[in-house]
């Protein structure tokens, strides 16, 4: 059983007794520890069950690759499920539950599928959901649903806060071990700009776990100095606790920094998500263990090697009283010697290799330990805790012999943490004579200029000894700096004694003999059950790609992502097709590297700054005035300004009115305002609308319809000619950012190679509509610009001085009154809309909101993007053929919409609506025809787009697309309601201007 040693454990303070809860009872353990150590500290050897089969599981590991040890963290607004255990710093009053059992972690109902596991192999979910189809609705989906997951949902929101930075690196090094050290020394050496980011609370790595001599020096103390001298130095920036989630494009990394993970409800951010830039980048993330594949090998208690030996030596936690070491290579010995030196039995060493030689042999037998060649563990005994092993020959035709222990340490070789390098490409290698994958320094991630900006250092490059690995680095370091712009440095690599260690033996499962009964038995995703047979199985079954296997079996899907399986798994999937395992590859490694928390992902942008709510220059006055507020796409607009007294559509109707007889005033400061400048932008310009833009003279202005790819309407707006080489588009509220984003895909994507620019304008100016019969008026009161007709005749723009306010005044309307849209600086908003209401109020000047807006605009018959508009619309079925250019031979759409289904006369094209009882259409509304469909409803054939009471003309109004509608005027159709009774509201099918179809109260 796992128990405290007396007077060890580097990283602990024995001074600081820490207290916590696991599945309610309480332990304790030390500052320093993290949870997984405290939990063994305290003898809780079972900490969770297995997905699939609900087996009892315990730590295997103790880092990012733990697939086991996960628990439910914390409550409340702090509550977090499927946090690692040997990633969780111990606090005081931590609370931690296990996962995936009921209705005890001792008694798990759940076990039952352990003793069916014969009937649930890989993919039998495949075939047995199949058949009978009733049973899936009543019996599978359900359970499936029920049993689907992992932990518990919180029910509560994030009490933390979360925060995103920005930094820009020459050289960044991820990875705070003695090869990352050294890399960063050397970079910094050579005048380069460096960061360090690593992912524990502590630097060195393994290196003072695991000995040796550096510059003369224990690890330890070299580590110290190193981090010394870095930290002095003016061109280096550290991080603790910070992992490299991510390498993308451009030198651009993610980093992921805990930084108040162990002091819940301080000041401080909980994560903070680092968004960094970096010339050259080197991932010195080291190199993970491997376990082997015995029957048994996931009993509580039987763990990696190196893991045990951080417990002892860093925590001071023995897993075991008596521990058996299980290995194909050198490394597991120096835990044995560890668990010596700590006073603990160790039975035996079995090692597969026929011959046993080496410095580390030699000193494992001068420590009295037992070594067992040519054997390997061909079972274990004990359910949730190690009892005991059965060791034979590795072929396994001997008869076992038993060996009493409570714990097992295994080593199947190491496996270089190539993820990092592989995110933008990089290639790998297979060598033969490690068993491992590892970056082929010929074939990096390759940046814009063709060049590599990621290297690897230490045991990220396979370099697996000491000496080497710190050679590596410091070359790493010194090329580096050189590619980012510094100069190599001449200070000489840290020097360590050269490691003879004798070469690794490939063993994938033990005994290699093995029948069915045993592989069924040996686990290589311990998360998500994968079993050897079930990887045997998918090779049979004709899974002959890795990809495929992966998604078959689930091996490597689960929380490590097959950091531990994926080796192993591909080892045992080439056996099973009788090819190499180069020939099988890889699966696809995608950042992040370890799993990093929502809230990090959103940083600040929670709540309220989620979507932030955008405000005019003028929403002080609006309010003052009474306004009725209503979102817009992220802004708030005045639906409208109702009086005391007033109903919203009395005052609607009141605004309408007075506008129509008067003048009225909106705030349209929330349309999007684009400007696209260039030598093509001309070009380009004609491509995105339907019509010409090219030729629009400065100073004039041109109604455009933009269209997807797929030839549907997707905005329209006013674009304005600024200069020879300059366009400003004005685009509807809601399609500003969305716009723009599409002008940049296109530019950035397809006509890269367009001398275009664009830039979002649209909260830099406020902008005042004045339209009405007296808008003019009110303009020459404010004077300072000749506003005349012939001066400023609709559809231009001219730039001037209005009430003082420099301004530039668009004559266009979207009323289908006389209008002026007044553009200023947004700092100038508030001044210009008071000013305005000033001079206006000897006209009667009333301002109006957005619904006023839209009935007015119906009333002319003008469309709205989002109303007549809905995705699916092209400008054919808006009666807008007369928009579509035919002097260009090309735009964004136009083949998509010569397709048959587009170009078919039997699409549902805009009409205008006039009820027979004058009463409004409900919006929405479906026009049914003649016969009935399949499940008996009445066919469709048009729906109502636009529908409001118009108080210019007393009566109900609406727009609508109807089947061949243009052909069909003076018919009336019949539109249904939702009322219950069957109702059907009669309207008759006219044209879509209901006012001023000559146009001349615009142009005056």
């Amino acid at each position: 059983m796992s128990h405290r040693l007396d007077g060890k454990g580097r990283l602990i303070d024995r001074s600081k007794k820490l207290r916590f809860t696991f599945n309610g009872k309480a332990m304790t353990g030390y500052a320093g520890d993290t949870l997984a150590s405290a939990l063994l500290g305290s003898g809780q050897s079972v900490m969770g069950r297995s997905f699939k089969y609900h087996r009892p599981r315990g730590v295997v590991a103790s880092g990012v690759e733990e697939p086991n040890a996960l628990m439910n963290l914390g409550e409340g607004g702090r509550f977090e499920p499927n946090q690692r255990a040997t990633t969780t710093p111990l606090f005081d009053g931590l609370t931690a539950t296990s996962q995936n059992h009921w209705p005890s972690l001792e008694f798990d109902i759940g076990a039952v599928n352990d003793l069916a596991a014969r009937f649930l192999p890989a993919g039998f979910y495949y075939k047995t959901f199949m058949f009978p189809r009733f049973a899936w609705k009543h019996l599978f989906e359900p359970f499936i649903r029920q049993s689907a997951g992992l932990g518990q949902v919180p029910k509560e929101p994030d009490a933390d806060r979360y925060e995103h930075v920005y930094h820009h690196t020459d050289v960044l090094v991820i990875g705070g071990g003695v090869a990352g050290l050294a890399a960063a020394r050397a970079a910094a050496a050579g005048g380069a700009k460096v960061m360090v980011l690593e992912q524990t609370a502590h630097w060195g790595g393994r290196a003072p776990v695991d000995g040796g001599q550096i510059d003369g020096l224990d690890p330890e103390t070299w580590v110290n100095n190193a981090v010394q001298e870095l930290e002095t130095a003016e061109n280096v920036t550290l991080r603790l606790g910070t992992m490299g989630a991510g390498v993308y494009d451009h030198g651009y990394v993610l980093g992921y920094e805990r930084v108040a993970d162990a002091t819940p409800g301080d000041d401080r951010p909980r994560h903070r998500l680092w968004r960094i830039r970096a010339k050259q980048i080197v991932t010195a993330t080291g190199a993970i263990e491997r376990p082997l594949s015995f029957p048994g090998n996931d009993v509580p208690g039987v763990m990696l090697a190196s893991a045990v030996r951080d417990y002892v030596v860093n925590w001071g936690v023995a897993p075991g009283r008596r521990t058996v070491i299980v290995t194909n290579n050198d490394d597991a010995y120096l835990t044995a010697l560890a668990l010596k030196e700590a006073k603990l039995e160790v039975p035996a060493i079995i090692d597969v290799r026929a011959t046993l030689v080496g410095p580390l042999a030699d000193r494992a037998r001068k420590a009295g330990i037992k070594l067992m060649h040519g054997k390997a563990v061909v079972g274990v005994k004990g359910k949730k805790q190690v009892t005991g092993v059965m060791v034979a020959d590795l072929d396994g035709k001997s008869t076992p012999d038993a060996i009493e222990c409570d714990a097992v340490a295994m080593s199947g070789g190491w496996s270089p943490v190539v993820h990092l390098w592989s995110h933008c490409g990089g290639k790998l290698n297979w060598d033969d004579a490690e068993a491992m994958f590892k970056p082929d320094p010929a074939r990096p991630p390759l940046g814009a200029d063709g060049q590599g900006f990621v290297l690897t250092a230490g045991n990220a490059s396979g370099a697996m000894g000491l000496a080497e690995a710190l050679a590596d680095g410091h070359e790493a370091g010194r090329q580096a700096a050189k590619a980012a712009g510094g100069t190599l440095t001449r200070k000489a690599a840290p020097k360590a004694p050269e490691t003879e260690r004798q070469p690794l033996k490939q063993v994938w499962i033990m005994p290699t003999s093995a029948g069915p009964d045993k592989r069924m038995k040996m686990w290589l995703d311990y998360q998500n059950d994968v079993k050897v047979s079930d990887v045997q199985l998918a090779a049979r079954e004709g899974y002959a790609s890795v990809e495929h296997t992966k998604r078959y079996t689930t091996l490597g899907m689960a929380t490590d992502q097959g950091k531990l399986s994926n080796i192993n798994g591909l080892a045992v999937l080439s056996d099973a097709l009788g090819q190499a395992i180069p020939q099988t590859g890889t699966t696809t490694f995608r950042p992040p590297y370890t799993p990093i928390s929502m809230g990090a992902i959103a940083g600040e942008a929670r709540g309220e700054l989620f979507q932030p709510i955008r405000r005019t220059p003028m929403h002080s006055a609006h309010d003052a005035a009474g306004a009725v507020w209503e979102p817009v796409g992220h802004w708030r607009r005045p639906f409208c300004f109702a009086r005391t007294g007033e109903t919203d559509m009395e005052a609607v109707n009141r605004e309408i009115v007075n506008t129509r007889d008067n003048v009225g005033m909106l705030d349209a400061s929330t349309l999007g305002k684009i400007l696209v400048t260039g030598p093509d932008a001309g070009k380009f310009l004609d491509m995105l609308y339907t019509n010409v833009m090219s030729s629009l003279p400065v100073g004039k202005c041109r109604y455009g319809l933009m269209c997807t790819e797929n030839g549907f309407v997707t905005d329209d707006g006013v674009v304005a000619r600024i200069g020879e080489q300059t366009w400003l588009c004005h685009t509807t509220t809601g399609g500003a950012d969305r716009i723009h984003g599409h002008m940049e895909d296109w530019l950035q994507c397809e006509w890269w190679d367009w001398k275009v620019y664009t830039a979002n304008l649209t909260e830099q100016y406020a902008q005042v509509a004045v339209a009405g019969p007296k808008a003019r008026k009110v303009l020459e009161a404010l004077g300072g610009m000749d506003v005349s007709k012939e001066a400023m005749p609709f559809m231009t723009w001219a730039d001037g001085t209005l009430a003082g306010i420099p301004a530039r005044v668009y004559r266009i309307s979207f009323t289908g009154e006389l209008s002026y849209e007044i553009a200023v600086p947004a700092n100038r908003g508030a001044e210009l809309w008071a000013k305005v209401a000033e001079a206006g109020a000897a006209h009667g000047i009333q301002p109006y909101g957005t619904e006023a807006m839209h009935i007015m605009r119906a009333e002319k018959g003008f469309v709205m993007i989002g109303d007549e508009t809905d995705g699916t619309v092209i400008p054919q079925d808006l009666n807008m053929g007369w928009i579509i250019s035919k002097k260009k031979t090309d735009y964004l759409g136009k083949r998509a919409q010569e397709r048959s289904h587009m170009a078919s006369p039997d699409r549902w094209r805009l009409v205008g609506l006039e009820t027979l009882d004058g009463s409004v259409i409900p919006d929405g509304a479906y026009a049914v025809g003649e016969g009935f469909n399949a499940n008996g409803q009445r066919n469709m054939i048009g729906r109502v787009t636009s529908t409001y009471y118009s108080p210019t003309i007393r009566k109900g109004i609406a727009m609508g697309l109807i089947q061949h509608g243009p052909d069909r005027m003076g018919e009336v159709v019949d539109f249904a309601t939702l009322d219950g009774t069957g109702t059907v509201i009669k309207a008759k099918i006219v044209e879509t201007c209901f006012y001023d179809k000559e146009g001349a109260k615009a142009d005056v």
